[in-house]
């Protein structure tokens, strides 16, 4: 563990918080003008997966833990967990969903990311800046309906759904972002 100053916290930092494990989802520099500056901070609970906006004094000192970032095949998920293998080692580790969030929906068997580890614990995921999944249901655009921003619902190779432009049809391939499960574009026909 290394203690920094609150006001040198980084977006995906690991720190400790209240006894626990907190990773930084967002990190921004406040100066009120008069008095002393402050670090707003959106923070995750890697165990329980809750956020809280915290705003530290930029003069505190916060504990920071250092964690691997290892590239891991996802295998499965359950009720409760999501399953990954190390394929260098071949050792398995489990992600509670409720860390990973609705990302997990989005994510088909084999697909490869990043898990955060520390002392051969995982943490949680480094979901993919984006997915390429198929359309497997939709209904057909209607033609003349071209509503600027008109949106339909799709239902993807995973069994999730999202809401995509009225051009997209079933068997086609669409890129999304998982974090935010929003459509990003469509694959060009080969």
């Amino acid at each position: 563990m290394t203690r920094i100053s609150a006001g040198n916290l980084k977006k995906g930092e690991f720190i400790i918080y209240q006894n626990e494990t907190w990773q930084l989802q967002k990190a921004e520099f406040y100066s009120p003008g008069k008095g002393s500056a402050l670090m707003r901070a959106k923070i995750k609970n890697v165990i329980s997966g809750k956020n809280i906006d915290y705003t530290f004094k930029s003069s505190e000192y916060v504990e920071t833990i250092e964690v691997e970032s290892v590239e891991m095949q996802y295998l499965y998920k359950d009720n409760e967990n999501a399953y990954y293998m190390d394929e260098r080692t071949y050792n398995q580790y489990t992600v509670p969903l409720a860390v990973i969030g609705e990302a997990i929906n989005f994510f088909k068997e084999g697909e490869k990311m990043f898990v955060y580890v520390q002392n051969e614990k995982p943490l949680c995921i480094s979901p993919p800046m984006s997915v390429r999944l198929r359309v497997t249901e939709t209904e057909d655009g209607v033609k003349g309906d071209t509503v600027s921003g008109a949106k339909k619902t799709a239902i993807l190779e995973t069994g999730a759904s999202i809401l995509v432009p009225l051009f997209v049809k079933k068997g086609d391939i669409i890129t999304l972002n998982p974090e935010i499960g929003e459509y990003v574009g469509r694959e060009k026909e080969i």
